[in-house]
């Protein structure tokens, strides 16, 4: 074990504070967990923001705390990624009160817990989505103007297909398109100036994600888990890659899927008890949080 494990440093301990200077970011998914997290560590190093989501009061309070965090400009536009038209009408918004977009985060997305067998045609459909089809849109919206900024696009995906992770099928499929996608873009778009590239993250403490996918309690720092580098993620540790991969130093950095994990993919296994879980679903369903 161990003798000392410390937190994550924050991204603005790490990189110039002006390095964005004069930049935009438009972030799906910013009014909370990872995607605010990677939309502060943005701004704390110069640019202005437009943070996405379904929910507005989340969504502009959340706006209300960046900016005074930051002291840059962060405004809220809401947008269900499904939805084309809303999307458009974001990076309208953003537009016309920025003037450009540098920077793309595609970080909405949504997860539960369901075998393939217990899960509705419906629900398979809304997570593919929000995540796979969200993704194209938010794409389809901004890519005139980072083509314009020569920027540079970061999705967030996941660790889950990487392997077969039992209950996690949709979410599988949804992901695993996401990263396809993100490598054409790269390459269709890289002789035009944009890069892209996708943030796998492993678990990460106090966020959605972890509560709903693993029965085990937050981190705290100090605290040991049976991790490689012997602790949980934290946001500010997806937070930290995403400056990297915007800046310059990741200008020859395009079409790549980066873990974040610690080196947990190394070591994983299914968050519920093996073959018990796909075997006898009854055995399992205390442990299987209520779907979004």
């Amino acid at each position: 074990m161990p003798s000392k494990l410390v937190a994550a440093p924050l991204p603005a301990d790490v990189f110039k504070p002006d390095i964005f200077k004069g930049k935009v970011l438009f972030c799906t998914g910013g009014g909370s967990g990872i995607g605010k997290a990677m939309a502060e560590a943005v701004m704390r190093h110069g640019a202005n923001a437009t943070i996405v989501g379904r929910q507005l009061e989340r969504l502009t309070e959340a706006a209300r705390e960046l900016s005074k965090a930051t002291g840059q400009t962060c405004i809220p536009a809401q947008a269900d990624v499904r939805q084309p038209q809303q999307l458009k009408d974001a990076v309208t918004k953003t537009i016309e009160h920025f003037g450009r977009i540098d920077f793309v985060i595609c970080g909405a997305a949504g997860n539960f817990l369901a075998s393939i067998d217990g899960m509705s045609e419906n629900a398979f459909k809304t997570v593919v989505e929000i995540d796979t089809l969200g993704t194209f849109n938010t794409i389809k919206a901004t890519l005139p103007h980072v083509r314009a900024a020569h920027g540079a696009y970061i999705h967030l995906s996941a660790t889950l297909h990487g392997r077969g992770t039992p209950y996690q099928g949709h979410v599988s499929a949804a992901k695993a398109g996401v990263d396809a996608l993100s490598a054409v873009l790269a390459v269709e778009e890289g002789p035009r100036g944009v890069r892209s590239n996708v943030i796998a993250p492993g678990p990460i403490a106090n966020t959605e994600g972890l509560s709903r996918l693993s029965n085990q309690a937050p981190s705290s720092p100090g605290t040991f888990f049976p991790y490689p580098l012997g602790r949980v993620g934290e946001v500010q540790d997806i937070a930290s890659v995403g400056v990297f991969l915007l800046s310059d130093a990741a200008s020859y950095i395009t079409g790549q899927v980066l873990l974040v994990d610690g080196g947990w993919e190394h070591l994983r296994t299914s968050q519920l008890p093996y073959p018990q879980a796909v075997l006898d679903p009854d055995a399992v369903k205390h442990m299987v949080k209520p779907r979004l």
